[in-house]
């Protein structure tokens, strides 16, 4: 079994794979909307300066079962490897973004995992 543990691990890695880095924002109740366009924006040109990032996506939430808790935007940013993303978490123009993100965000809520 222990075998099969490490095939799978190394499995994961390999470059045919993906790693995907999905976050969820809950803005504070007095963020304008401009305040949310800016940040929405400035995710968005994290694409165009971090070359880690394979491909971005964004969108709000539109789900019917109001499910959401409160968390309406959703980012979803694919890496190589985890390498990729921990090399992408310290870049500065991350860095910079999160400072901006800070004053406005009530909560984060962040997933990655491998695609399978």
């Amino acid at each position: 079994m222990g075998m099969y543990s490490l095939a799978k691990e190394t499995e994961s890695t390999s470059s045919t794979q993906q790693y995907r880095h999905v976050v969820l924002f809950k803005f504070k109740e007095d963020a304008t909307a401009e305040q949310i366009d800016e940040i929405v924006k400035a995710f968005g040109d994290l694409s165009k300066q971090i070359d880690t990032i394979v491909s971005y996506e964004h969108g709000t939430d539109v789900s019917p079962e109001k499910l959401s808790k409160g968390f309406t935007h959703c980012f979803l940013v694919t890496f190589a490897s985890k390498t990729d993303l921990e090399n992408y978490l310290p870049h500065p123009a991350h860095q910079e973004f999160t400072v901006k993100l800070k004053p406005i965000l009530a909560d984060v809520l962040v997933v990655d995992y491998w695609v399978k």
